[in-house]
């Protein structure tokens, strides 16, 4: 496919009054983080596949284009002034290429590389002196058998890139399940795979970290994550745990993203197990679903934090501005139009927040949204937006 702008502007030439970011990606993360940049005042310019992606109502134009070609990249590059990302699979080379043509992409390439191969992500991590659970890479199933012998079942096999809500996960829980896993994430084609040991978690605990180009860093509270069916479903801020767990927590996730040497805002999910031991999950190189909530609940978003990161500004303040939020995923249930029902109903819950990211079309398990509610008590926000989420629902297709 070759890559097409919306409107015949030359290169360079985006009606611009302030810096122009372009953003790889037009899912919901670029487009909340293209409102926040039209807030600084940047033009945007999102790449995506297609011309009605949910932040192409928010960008100044569209290149239409395959993301993982470097047609479609250098089309954007020379629109922008600055390139930055909504997810972690372009591949880093592609974005070394764009660096070598003498253009700005953060998080840069060699952060990338480091972080979207999962494995060599946890190694990196590792090497830091930071806690992770145990894993070993597995070209092979004899690999993989050696590896459940030294850490025991169940263990959890996950494909090296491109994994992301459980997919590309399978936990094996007894001998029998070890082939069935392999096929199913594709070893047998020769997918790199690695394996990691269970962690029996008490709770799921995620950071955002906002890194700025200079190594300023603005920490957000720790939060609690609540996952169903590998999605997230609820998340509570700020986490109902001690202050030594939350400020180990926050420091473990600051020195997460200064060993990949990170620009921007990063998500760093977190184990905490029964006995107080905090493992490291993953590190997204991205803003990030825990932080969904900072758009209401902090005085400066994820999103225009991650804008400030990249374009050197002042980072702004985290702190949160009501005692308590919580934050609901609206995900698809069936295939359906992405129209939302329930809507005036939703909006009646006091001190609830509804986002819809403008996705044309609903399926089990999509995110089409989120609620955030604020409150006095964590009890009293997870009530409101859950009472909230509930009244939406999306139009199943004729």
């Amino acid at each position: 496919m070759h890559p097409v702008a919306d409107e015949p502007h030359p290169p360079n030439t985006v009606n611009s009054t302030g810096p122009r970011l372009g953003i790889i990606g037009g899912g919901q993360l670029a487009r909340m983080t293209a409102i926040s940049a039209q807030q600084l005042g940047c033009e945007v310019v999102v790449l995506e596949n297609n011309h009605h992606s949910p932040a192409a109502a928010f960008a100044s134009r569209s290149v239409v284009g395959d993301w993982q070609t470097m047609e479609a990249l250098l089309e954007l590059a020379s629109q922008v002034d600055m390139i930055t990302l909504e997810n972690e699979f372009v591949d880093a080379a592609h974005l070394a290429q764009l660096e070598s043509a003498g253009h700005t992409v953060l998080p840069n390439s060699r952060t990338m590389a480091l972080v979207q191969d999962k494995f060599t992500q946890k190694k990196t991590l590792e090497s830091a002196g930071l806690p992770i659970p145990k894993v070993r890479a597995t070209a092979n199933q004899d690999e993989l058998l050696a590896a459940i012998e030294e850490f025991g079942l169940p263990v959890v096999l996950k494909t090296r890139r491109n994994g992301y809500d459980g997919k590309g996960n399978a936990t094996i829980r007894n001998l029998d399940e070890v082939d069935s896993a392999w096929q199913q994430l594709g070893g047998h084609r020769g997918n790199p795979l690695f394996v990691e040991e269970f962690c029996p978690f008490s709770a799921e605990l995620a950071v955002i970290i906002t890194r700025g180009r200079d190594g300023e860093a603005a920490i957000y509270p720790v939060v609690e994550t609540v996952q169903e069916n590998h999605i997230c479903h609820l998340v509570r801020a700020p986490a109902q745990v001690s202050s030594e767990i939350s400020a180990r927590a926050a420091d473990i996730a600051r020195r997460a993203v200064e060993s990949v040497n990170a620009v921007g805002s990063f998500g760093v999910e977190m184990f905490l197990t029964a006995g107080g031991e905090i493992l490291i999950n993953e590190l997204a190189p991205r803003v990030h679903n825990s932080g969904h909530y900072t758009i209401e609940a902090c005085a400066c978003s994820q999103f225009e934090n991650h804008i400030r990161a990249v374009l050197g500004l002042p980072l702004g303040s985290t702190r949160m501005v009501a005692p308590a939020a919580a934050m609901v995923n609206l995900l698809g249930t069936a295939p359906a139009s992405g129209r939302a029902n329930g809507f005036a109903e939703a909006l009646a819950v006091p001190d609830a927040h509804v986002h819809l990211y403008g996705k044309a079309l609903s399926e089990q398990g999509r995110k089409m949204g989120h609620v955030t509610a604020l409150g006095k008590t964590l009890a009293d926000a997870e009530q409101a937006a859950i009472r909230c989420a509930k009244n939406i629902h999306f139009g199943t297709l004729s």
